[in-house]
């Protein structure tokens, strides 16, 4: 497993796919990532599944 892993997702705002890198040396972790395509602030959700890949969640920053 490599300590980073780069994630396809969705910005919950204008829809658009976008790349996320996640650390997967942290178990668990919430933050703030502007997204790469209409540049509004998401929020990023990361936990690590017991076989070391991670499950990410991105929503709209204020929910």
């Amino acid at each position: 497993m490599n300590p980073q892993e780069e994630i396809s997702s969705q910005c919950p705002y204008c829809g658009e796919p976008i790349t996320l890198l996640i650390d997967c040396s942290e178990p668990q972790q919430t933050y703030i990532e502007d997204c790469e395509v209409c540049c509004r602030p998401m929020t990023v959700s990361v936990q690590l599944a017991p076989n070391g890949w991670p499950r990410v969640q991105v929503y709209h920053e204020n929910e």
